[in-house]
């Protein structure tokens, strides 16, 4: 190998600088596929968030539950289980 470098020793370097623009380019075309992609999923996200929560707060509306806190729902009849246990 030392003999092909040193028949072509202005060469080499081009091709080293050509080859490595070449691998930069690469990686520069990949992260933005990826970076794209990732948008893509985070705004898919972002619409199926909206949808789960316009569900929710259709889902509480027919049962006649407006904007009412999720946790102290729950509470609610636990405490009352317990009362009524301890009556």
């Amino acid at each position: 190998m030392d003999g092909q470098d040193s028949q072509d020793p202005k060469q080499s370097p081009a091709d080293m600088t050509a080859f490595v623009q070449n691998l930069l380019q690469q990686m520069q075309s990949r992260f933005q596929t990826m970076s794209d992609s990732i948008v893509t999923k985070i705004d898919d996200m972002g619409s199926r968030i909206n949808e789960l929560e316009q569900s929710i707060n259709d889902l509480r509306a027919e049962m006649g539950v407006e904007s009412s806190p999720s946790p102290v729902a729950p509470a609610k009849p636990k405490e009352e289980d317990k009362e009524e246990g301890s009556a």
